[in-house]
C-alpha cells in the first residue's frame, strides 16, 4: 500500500516538474513571434503555410499576426505571397518586386491598377499599364470598364483609361489627344496604326512601301507613306535593296 501511494505521489511530482520545466524553457508567444518576424526580414517574402509551420499555429492565427504585423499581399501569384511593412522600396509607381513576386503600396491589383490610372498624367491603354506592373492583364483590363473609379474612351483606335472625376480626366484627356498629335508630328504612326501596318507587312512581306501604303488607305487607313517608311527604318524592317546595302 505504501509503495503504491509513494508510486502515485512520485508520477504527480514528475507531471508537475514537466509543466514547470517546459513553461520555463519553451519559447513565450512573444519570444516565437520575434524570431520569426527576424526569419522573415531575412527571407524579405513569405507564403502563409511558412508562417504557419513556424509559428505552430493556424492559418486563421496566422492572417491574424499578419494583419498585427501590416503586410502587403502580393499582386501577383493570385495574392499568396506576404512581405513586411518596412521591408519594400516601392518606386516612384508605388510598385516593388523581390524575385519575381510584385507588390503594390496600394493593395491588390484591383487598387494597384486603378490607382495607377488615376494618377497617371495621361491616362493608360492595357498594353502601357502591364509595361509598368510588369503582369498581363489582357483578360482583366476589360472589367475596369464598369468600375465607377474609372472612365474608359476609345483614341486613336485603342481603349484608354481614365480617372472618373472630371476634372482630372478633363487634364488626362489633354495630355493624351497631346501626346498623340506629337506623336503624328513626329512622323510615325501610333500604336494602333503600327499595328495594322505590321499586319499587312506579314501579310505581304514583299510588298514596298508604296503598295501597303495603297493597301491601307483602300481599308480605310489613312497613313502616309513616310510614315511607314519611318517606322520601318526606325526597327530595322525596311527590305534590303542596292540602294540601303
Amino acid at each position: 500500500m505504501f509503495l503504491l501511494i509513494n508510486d502515485i505521489v512520485c508520477v504527480i511530482i514528475s507531471v508537475y516538474a514537466s509543466y514547470f520545466i517546459r513553461r520555463e524553457f519553451m519559447p513565450k508567444p512573444y519570444e516565437k513571434d520575434s524570431v520569426v518576424l527576424s526569419y522573415f526580414k531575412k527571407k524579405k517574402v513569405m507564403v502563409i503555410d511558412q508562417l504557419a509551420e513556424l509559428l505552430d499555429c493556424s492559418i486563421p492565427t496566422v492572417r491574424r499576426r499578419l494583419k498585427k504585423w501590416r503586410t502587403y499581399t502580393s499582386y501577383n501569384y493570385n495574392g499568396r505571397y506576404y512581405t513586411l511593412s518596412d521591408i519594400p522600396q516601392f518606386d516612384e509607381y508605388g510598385l516593388w518586386g523581390c524575385r519575381g513576386i510584385l507588390f503594390s503600396k496600394y493593395g491588390n491589383l484591383r487598387h494597384a491598377v486603378i490607382h495607377l490610372i488615376q494618377h497617371s498624367p495621361g491616362g493608360l491603354t492595357a498594353r502601357e499599364t502591364e509595361e509598368i506592373m510588369q503582369v498581363s492583364l489582357s483578360s482583366f483590363m476589360p472589367c475596369f470598364r464598369n468600375i465607377a473609379d474609372l472612365r474608359r474612351e476609345k483614341i486613336a483606335g485603342r481603349f484608354v483609361y481614365f480617372s472618373s472625376n472630371e476634372v482630372i480626366f478633363n487634364k488626362q484627356k489633354q495630355k493624351r489627344n497631346e501626346d498623340e498629335a506629337q506623336t503624328r508630328q513626329r512622323n510615325l504612326p501610333t500604336d494602333a496604326e503600327v499595328v495594322v501596318i505590321l499586319v499587312e507587312r506579314i501579310n505581304h512581306p514583299e510588298w514596298s512601301v508604296e503598295q501597303l501604303c495603297v493597301r491601307l488607305n483602300k481599308k480605310g487607313h489613312r497613313i502616309k507613306s513616310e510614315i511607314i517608311q519611318n517606322l520601318f527604318e526606325r526597327h530595322g524592317l525596311l527590305k534590303k535593296t542596292a540602294d540601303t546595302l
